[in-house]
């Protein structure tokens, strides 16, 4: 239940047009996003038969992120909103070639599209993360941040299942179609914005350089290095538990089919504590309130070692709740302590840091779950995520460090 003093501050955020606008964009795009995300495994699934190219489609969404900090280069070279405008617009355009995706010999389109598809991402992503303090004030951030999170995470639950419904009706083509309208609707209302941004200083650096300079003044800002390593080391940790997943449910002894209501558990979490983020960051700061994020993950982590539905479920409920808080405030604190014309390639760079650790995590998780009891695992789980949380926690106060660019 939130606070009056967190009901007013949404009040606020929704109140702003531009923010409103921002969310309205983030909800439809995300809507169609998650769709596409779950069908287009199913679709080459149902062409081919084949898991490993099923599974490829999500590697070829997420692929991209491994250069993140280059791409984000290119959210500083031009204005944000102008490029968030065309890029929804070329991926509403984009998602159309898809309806030529009828067979095994043309799935090379689908593949190269959802290439396109995960590199756009991170370069909106980047766009969207540099305008928004210009769009909204810096005050809001943390509240808008947040709302942006539970707008993300409810897309989640709903968009998945209304894509496999679609896709059952009439095909991975319509799913297509929905995608693209709404990245054309999200175009829309990137363009109502009311901003002013001025043109880029023109930079005679080279590619390489202007993307070391994000790297660069990111790992050497005494605030934020912290806050993204923490980021890091607690997507890598997620990843090792989602690989745990089914362990967890065949231990309870469930179907695999029971990890969708787990999933959607995490999510309700996840939508909780984006709505209160803001008023959390505020009271708290961005170090404790991402601190106290992973340490709810170490108990979720103990939680869900116990063969128990109700200590599993709470466990899901919590590691919901805690996981967003470190992403959360890292974000946040990267929108408010980095200049402007670095404000792309900062924030993709962070994204890298810590989300690309996420696929490790998975792949050491198989590789453990395998050879070492998941009751094992996920104490020793939950003892690393106290240990990441510590130096958030026990340090009060960092150096003021800002290096130039």
């Amino acid at each position: 239940m939130t606070s009056p003093g967190t009901t007013s501050t949404i009040g606020r955020v929704l109140r702003d047009r531009n923010a409103s606008l921002y969310l309205g964009a983030v909800v439809v795009s995300g809507f169609g996003t998650s769709a596409l995300w779950l069908v287009s495994g199913i679709w080459v699934k149902d062409l081919t038969g084949s898991d490993g190219l099923a599974a490829l489609c999500q590697f070829a969404l997420w692929a991209p992120t491994l250069v993140g900090p280059l791409l984000g280069t290119l959210a500083d070279r031009t204005r944000r909103k102008p490029l968030l405008v065309g890029a929804n617009l070329a991926l509403g355009a984009l998602l159309l070639s898809l309806f030529a995706v009828d067979g095994t010999g043309r799935l090379w389109i689908l593949f190269a599209v959802l290439v396109v598809y995960g590199a756009c991402g991170v370069v909106t992503d980047a766009a969207e993360a540099a305008l928004v303090p210009t769009a909204i004030g810096k005050e809001l951030l943390g509240d808008f941040n947040g709302l942006r999170m539970s707008a993300n995470e409810g897309m989640k639950l709903v968009a998945p299942l209304a894509g496999a419904g679609l896709f059952a009706a009439y095909g991975g083509a319509r799913v297509a179609l929905l995608d693209a309208v709404t990245f054309v609707l999200a175009a829309g209302m990137y363009g109502l914005l009311r901003v002013r941004e001025s043109a880029p200083v023109r930079e005679r650096a080279s590619l390489r350089e202007r993307t070391a300079q994000g790297a660069r003044y990111l790992w050497g800002h005494a605030r934020l290095r912290p806050l993204v390593v923490a980021g890091g080391l607690t997507m890598l940790s997620s990843g090792i538990s989602g690989a745990l997943v089914y362990a967890i449910v065949e231990g309870l002894g469930h179907s695999p089919a029971y990890t969708g209501v787990l999933y959607v558990v995490q999510g309700a979490g996840s939508v909780a504590v984006g709505v209160a983020s803001g008023a959390l960051l505020r009271r708290f700061g961005a170090r404790r309130f991402g601190g106290a994020g992973i340490g709810l993950t170490a108990a979720a982590a103990a939680l869900s070692a116990l063969p128990s539905d109700p200590a599993v479920l709470a466990g899901s409920f919590a590691n919901g709740v805690g996981l967003p808080c470190v992403l959360i405030a890292g974000l946040t604190a990267v929108q408010r302590e980095t200049p402007d014309a670095l404000l792309g390639r900062v924030a993709a760079t962070a994204n890298t840091l810590m989300f690309t650790p996420t696929a490790v995590g998975i792949a050491a998780g198989a590789a453990l779950v395998e050879s070492v009891d998941v009751r094992v695992l996920l104490p020793v789980l939950a003892g690393a995520r106290l240990l990441i949380a510590a130096p958030l926690l026990l340090r009060r106060r960092a150096t003021s460090h800002s290096p130039s660019a």
